[in-house]
């Protein structure tokens, strides 16, 4: 493929590109033949920086035109939970052994020592420049806000979201123990979060405890985020029951409808509730329905971090039930989480690799129905952005892989896919390990 027939000037028809329907804005265009996967053959007219058109592949004109043969075209993706500010600390931080008690431990002995503003911006820009090779398009980050954290961590962000915002969009959720609310410095923090525009957030537990460990007062402490929420209109996203043997999910859904807060509520992990009876599980899936409640599914950190114990080989995949929940009508979204700290050693910002191990993992194949929408209209429709789907009218922000059926996209890690933006070949290159190793404490 020819990176330079892509400048973003032109009028140019990509004929014959194939993409997975729920990738398509508008639909499958009438006429248009669909292959066993689900996946549409097209022509996608770009007219300077903009799709003009999608249509029937052979109905597409333009003077300029890029015969695709078939080959998967899709939008750039989105990730709708990150840790920007965590990342690339694998080498500085202490070792977490793997587990979720030991990477908390490892991660705040990292922020008491390091997160300053250079620290956060240089980590944060790794990360992005690492995102934007991959062809992500937006990213929602939850920021670790503890009372003396918070500004500085909120003020680096923001001058990270200004520099990228003509590439990538970003968000941010305050990300704190549920009860940190319920005093002052919850009702300073909620301040912070809406002159930042951000959203409020938090973990569902409390200072110090663990995920599982019961809330006695979790209505009450639920009740003083939503306040606090309402008072500010703002949207709310939680790390919920992110262990083996927890239950916020139910209280959290019962609070969202006690607030009126319905279809403002996201909720990520939920993993407990893969373990629990079936019949308990279509109870609160049904609750979380009724609530509104969008779910994220982290199935790369999670399959890392749960069940984890030395000399024993895990015995769960400790992902949320996916399949159940979308069958309920919850809106569900892949995402990529941490990516090399103490939550997770590995990863690279790259939501094509984090929703081709999805599939593997939540055995979201045979068939494959609408699973892309899970990286791209889903998580784009939580963060209330235009991306995620090709569409007329929408920015020409695509990606051309070389593969001709959705096994062929999930087979192989596509380093060499064509990342467009805005109707322009992208020449961003990943950045270095090396340029890590200025950051403090290497």
């Amino acid at each position: 493929m020819a990176p330079g027939l892509f400048t973003g000037k032109e009028r140019l028809l990509l004929r014959n590109a194939r993409t997975p329907a729920s990738l398509l804005g508008a639909g499958v265009p009438g006429g248009a033949a669909c292959d066993r996967d689900g996946a549409a053959l097209i022509d996608i007219v770009v007219h300077g920086q903009t799709v003009a058109a999608v249509l029937p592949a052979g109905h597409g004109e333009a003077e300029c035109v890029v015969d695709l043969a078939d080959r998967h075209v899709w939008p750039l993706l989105v990730d709708a939970h990150t840790h920007l500010d965590k990342g690339h600390v694998i080498g500085r931080a202490p070792d977490s052994g793997g587990t979720h008690p030991g990477a908390r431990d490892a991660t705040t002995s990292d922020r008491i020592a390091h997160w300053r503003r250079d620290d956060l911006l240089h980590r944060m820009e790794f990360a992005l420049n690492c995102a934007d090779a991959h062809g992500v398009a937006a990213i929602r980050s939850h920021l670790d806000s503890h009372e003396g954290q918070a500004e500085t961590t909120w003020a680096a962000f923001s001058e990270t979201r200004e520099r990228w915002a003509a590439l990538i969009a970003l968000q941010a959720v305050a990300l704190v123990p549920l009860d940190a609310y319920r005093g002052d410095y919850g009702r300073k923090l909620a301040d912070l979060v809406a002159a930042q525009g951000g959203l409020l957030g938090g973990v569902t537990r409390a200072s110090g405890g663990a995920h599982g460990k019961a809330l006695e007062d979790i209505d009450a402490l639920l009740d003083a985020l939503f306040l606090l929420a309402k008072e500010r209109d703002l949207d709310v996203d939680l790390h919920v029951d992110e262990a083996a043997r927890a239950d916020a999910l139910p209280s959290v859904a019962a609070a969202t409808i006690r607030h009126g807060w319905e279809g403002r509520v996201t909720c990520g992990h939920c993993c407990s509730l893969a373990l629990i009876p079936d019949d308990e599980a279509a109870r609160v899936i049904e609750l979380v329905a009724s609530a509104g409640i969008s779910i994220i599914t982290l199935p790369t950190v999670n399959m890392y971090l749960q069940d984890r114990a030395d000399g024993v080989t895990p015995r769960w995949r400790g992902v949320t039930p996916v399949k159940e929940l979308r069958a309920a009508g919850v809106r569900v979204a892949v995402a990529g989480d941490n990516c090399r700290d103490p939550f997770y050693a590995y990863g690279d910002h790259d939501m094509l690799d984090t929703w081709r191990q999805a599939v593997r993992i939540a055995h979201l194949d045979h068939p494959f129905a609408d699973a892309a929408a899970m990286a791209g209209a889903v998580p784009a429709a939580i963060m209330g952005v235009q991306a995620g789907v090709i569409a007329a009218g929408r920015p020409a922000d695509l990606m051309i892989l070389e593969a001709w059926s959705l096994d062929q996209v999930i087979a192989r890690p596509h380093s060499d896919r064509l990342v467009i933006r805005a109707g322009t070949a992208s020449s961003a290159c990943l950045p270095s390990y090396a340029s890590l190793e200025t950051i403090a404490g290497r």
